[in-house]
């Protein structure tokens, strides 16, 4: 990996958007700090409280000392500034199918899985419509290797962290990615062959363990 002096993650090790960043970063070749943030229920750094006083969430990328917050936005500052190689198309027209299904990622996936994991019993009517997200990601992945064609990219990046978190929606909602969506599924095993995401994601049987902490906190069993 090639040095780039002063970049920081401020992290918590199992929020797939923090991952999404340093995958970035390890796409790109880049050496980082990883500072983890330890309590985030309630006591968050002054740090993360300074570099993003608006949401106070992580994860926070600082180049240089100055702050970049929401890791999609992160991801985009990384591949600008750092441009081989690139994680976008080259036309102008790839990049906004790009960043419409990055978008999409952002505003469904992530909440779906919590509709499942958060419910006391087996919710049929969340299971379906997770699982009505992923076949609609399937349709936009086709018959290519990534969301990009051929080559590893920016919307691969959004999306596979979240897929850590499946184990957990899995088990609590009674089914399995890899029979309801197969092809998703593949695309996920190809994903974690690359050493950039393998070294950055958890272990989905660690989320599980956090899943049912969190859920024992709320008092949803």
């Amino acid at each position: 990996m090639s040095k780039a002096a002063g970049l920081l993650i401020l992290d918590y090790w199992v929020s797939p958007f923090c991952q999404r960043v340093k995958i970035a970063l390890n796409e790109k070749g880049l050496q980082y700090e990883d500072r983890h943030e330890n309590d985030l229920f309630g006591g968050k750094s002054e740090l993360l409280l300074k570099s993003n006083p608006v949401y106070q969430k992580v994860p926070v990328f600082l180049h240089d000392g100055k702050p970049v917050c929401e890791s999609t936005i992160i991801v985009s500052y990384i591949d600008e500034t750092w441009s081989s190689p690139p994680l976008l198309p080259p036309c102008s027209y790839g990049r906004a199918q790009a960043r419409f299904w990055a978008d999409y990622i952002d505003k469904k996936v992530f909440d779906a899985t919590g509709n499942i994991w958060r419910s006391k019993e087996v919710n049929v009517e969340a299971k379906n419509e997770f699982i009505g997200i992923l076949k609609q990601l399937e349709e936009a992945l086709g018959d290519k290797d990534y969301f990009n064609g051929a080559t590893f990219g920016f919307v691969d990046i959004i999306a596979i962290p979240l897929t850590c978190w499946f184990l957990a929606v899995e088990r609590i909602g009674g089914f399995t990615v890899a029979e309801e969506c197969p092809k998703f599924s593949s695309w996920t095993k190809r994903c974690l062959q690359r050493e950039s995401v393998a070294k950055a994601l958890p272990d989905p049987e660690k989320v599980y363990e956090f899943v049912l902490m969190f859920r024992k906190m709320q008092g949803i069993e």
